[in-house]
Formats: C-alpha cells, sequence, structure tokens
C-alpha cells in the first residue's frame, strides 16, 4: 500500500511540474491559433477590399472574378499556414521535443533568410516584364504607325495577292507582332539572367544562366541571319521579277505555240515567269545558306555547304529536263506535221522525254546504277519488240522497201 501510495505522489508530483509547461503549451496553441484566424480572416477582407481581385483579373493572372476570389482564399490560406509554421518551434520546445524542434527552426531560418533574396529575384523580375512590355508596346505601336506589314507585302508579294481584299488587322499585323515579340523576348532574357544570380542556388541558377548567356549571345547572330534573309527575299523578289519582265520584252514566250500539239488542249504557261521563279528561289536559297553560315552551328553549316553543293546539279537537272521536254515536243510535233503521222511524232516525243529524264536523275546521282540499269532495259525492251513487231507483222512491208532500195540501186548503177 505505500508503495502505491508512493507512485501515486511521483507521478501527481511529476504532473503538477509539467503542468506550467502544458498550460503554456496549449496557451501558445491558442494563442497561435487566435493569430492565424485573425491573418487569415484580415488578408482575405482586405485583399478583397483593396480590389486585389480585379488587380490579378487586369494583370492576366486569373481569368474571371471567380478565380480572382479563389486565388485571394488560397493566398489567405498561405498565411494561415504560415503562422502556424512559425508558432510550431516554440511550441515543441515548451514540449521539451527539441529534436523535433530543431530540424524545423533550421528550416524556417533559412526560409527565412531566403525571402529576401526571393522577394529581390521577384521585384527584378517585375521591373523587368514591365519594362520589356512597355517596349514591346512601343515597339509594336511604332510599327503599326508605319504600316511596317503594307511594305513587307509590297516588297515580297505579287500584284495579284495586293490587288486581294484588305485583310483584319489580326493578320494584317503579323510582322509587327512577331518583330515585338523579338524585342521584349532580347529585354527579358538578361533580367531573368539577373533574377537568376539573385538567388544564388548555383544547382539550379547555373544551368539556366549558362543557356540564358549563350541564348543572348546567339541573339545578334540570329538578327543578323533573320534580315539577311529578309533582304535576300526582297533581292530574290527584284531579280526575279526584273528577269521576268525581260525575258517577257523578248518574246520567249512565242516558243508555246512549239510546245502545243495540233488538234490538242495543251495550256499554255508563262515561260518567262517560270525562269525568273527558278532564278528567284535558287537566290533565296543562297541566301538562306548564308544565314545559316552566320549562326555558326556545325549541323547548320554542314546542311548549307551540302545544299549549295547539290545546287548546280538540280540546277543542271532542271535544265536537261526542259531542254528535253521541249526539244521533244518540237520534233514531235515536226515530225507529225511532216509525215502525217500523230503516232510518230509522239514516239519520238517521249523517247526524248524519257531520256531526258533519266539523265536528269542521273545528274541528280539519284541510285545512278539502278537509273542506268532501268534505261538499258527499257530501250532494249522496246528495240526487241520493234524488231518482233517489224519482223512478224511487217514482212510484206519490209519486202517492198527492200525492193524499192534495191530498184533504186540498180537505177543509179545503169547511169
Amino acid at each position: 500500500m505505500n508503495d502505491f501510495t508512493n507512485s501515486f505522489n511521483t507521478g501527481f508530483n511529476s504532473f503538477m511540474g509539467f503542468l506550467p509547461t502544458l498550460l503554456g503549451a496549449l496557451a501558445l496553441i491558442i494563442l497561435a491559433w487566435i493569430i492565424a484566424i485573425a491573418v487569415r480572416k484580415g488578408s482575405e477582407k482586405g485583399l478583397k477590399a483593396v480590389g486585389f481581385g480585379r488587380l490579378l483579373t487586369k494583370w492576366g493572372l486569373t481569368n474571371s472574378d471567380e478565380q480572382a476570389t479563389s486565388t485571394i482564399d488560397s493566398i489567405s490560406k498561405v498565411l494561415y499556414y504560415l503562422v502556424w509554421l512559425i508558432f510550431i518551434p516554440a511550441i515543441l520546445s515548451i514540449l521539451g521535443l527539441n529534436s523535433i524542434a530543431s530540424p524545423i527552426t533550421n528550416m524556417f531560418d533559412s526560409v527565412l533568410s531566403f525571402l529576401p533574396k526571393l522577394f529581390t529575384a521577384a521585384v527584378i523580375l517585375a521591373f523587368g516584364i514591365f519594362i520589356g512590355r512597355f517596349v514591346k508596346n512601343l515597339v509594336y505601336n511604332l510599327l503599326i504607325t508605319l504600316n511596317i506589314d503594307k511594305w513587307i507585302s509590297k516588297m515580297t508579294n505579287s500584284d495579284d495577292v495586293a490587288d486581294q481584299a484588305t485583310p483584319s488587322v489580326s493578320q494584317k499585323m503579323t510582322i509587327a507582332k512577331v518583330l515585338s515579340n523579338v524585342v521584349y523576348i532580347i529585354i527579358l532574357v538578361p533580367i531573368v539572367t539577373v533574377a537568376l544570380e539573385t538567388l544564388q542556388i548555383k544547382s539550379i541558377s547555373e544551368p539556366i544562366i549558362l543557356v540564358l548567356n549563350q541564348v543572348l549571345a546567339a541573339i545578334p547572330n540570329i538578327i543578323v541571319a533573320v534580315i539577311l534573309i529578309g533582304v535576300g527575299v526582297i533581292l530574290a523578289k527584284f531579280v526575279g521579277d526584273l528577269i521576268t519582265g525581260l525575258l517577257q520584252g523578248t518574246g520567249i514566250n512565242k516558243l508555246n505555240k512549239y510546245l502545243k500539239t495540233s488538234g490538242s488542249m495543251t495550256t499554255t504557261f508563262d515561260i518567262a515567269k517560270v525562269i525568273g521563279q527558278i532564278i528567284q528561289a535558287v537566290l533565296i536559297v543562297f541566301f538562306v545558306v548564308e544565314a545559316l553560315n552566320v549562326l555558326n552551328l556545325e549541323v547548320l553549316n554542314t546542311i548549307g555547304t551540302a545544299v549549295i553543293a547539290y545546287l548546280p546539279l538540280v540546277i543542271s537537272a532542271l535544265i536537261i529536263l526542259g531542254i528535253g521536254l521541249v526539244g521533244g515536243t518540237v520534233l514531235g510535233n515536226f515530225i507529225t506535221q511532216t509525215t502525217g503521222s500523230r503516232m510518230s511524232g509522239n514516239i519520238i516525243k517521249y523517247i526524248l522525254i524519257v531520256m531526258a529524264v533519266f539523265m536528269g536523275l542521273d545528274q541528280l546521282k539519284f541510285a545512278t546504277s539502278i537509273v542506268n540499269f532501268a534505261f538499258l532495259l527499257i530501250l532494249g525492251g522496246l528495240s526487241v519488240a520493234f524488231a518482233i513487231s517489224f519482223g512478224i507483222g511487217g514482212r510484206d512491208f519490209a519486202k517492198r522497201q527492200l525492193e524499192k532500195v534495191e530498184t533504186k540501186i540498180e537505177k543509179e548503177q545503169i547511169k
């Protein structure tokens, strides 16, 4: 009985000794709860009272008033739990749970020491976005005032496009939007770099800063490449239109009459315009390749070099194909008109066209062995077919022709 009494007294004394600590912890919990509730309610009502929801919608962070209200509620809840996070280490320390309170305290200290950096980075980023948008809108309105899209359309589009109905504002101001967005990105990249350096988180900031620095270093080359392509397109169109006009003045389109087969409905085409467009395309390719070289990217440089090296083969193949098409048509029409046999003319025409196609493929180095083998196979097949048809179905015709030749030879010998 005495042992039980002693144990009870010991436990009661321990409880009474711990009671002030427990009451202090409970009081601190109640105080934290009251402050957290007050902060949540106060921040919620205060933000709504000052019209923070309208600002969120105006800034484009929310799409509706309901979403803005939900965002304000989320912010107030974050502040509510932040108050509890401040009081929890003190509560645990009062209860003697320092082993649990220490990591939380260290984490909270780290967060508090990081908040100024985060705030500074946020201010820098917000300021950069504000400046970037201001300059973007300035450039956009300036380009609209100069009506740059109209000038670009005049320099790049044909007269048929200029005669079409006026496009909408969203379609008309495409160039202005693109250029203003490029200016915005150019301004924003260094701002983001400075903001990341302010955070001083090397594991995150260093790779991103490295990439941003590379982008920033490449921006001048990109601008030069874009300008080079733009100048190339304008110059190529000018040269193409000039050559088209000169060729039209020489009357080259009169060759269309030689490309028509008698009695056919062959559609005529503008030969001068086709030649001008081919020259225009070749010039644009040269400028694009040069723009790729300006970027100093090894892969693009390799592609550009390969394109330039292959371009003469393409041009020569097109010339061969054009000569074959024109020559075959002209010769076929001539034979048709001379002999009166349309079949003979068509045979000659398509033989020359097929030969030009195979020569063009050979010039392009397109499966050279297969192309040569196929050409020889087709030529041999046609020869054998002609020999068989002539030998079996045209024996009488061949006999009469040989008799005529023999008679002519005998007459010449008598003379």
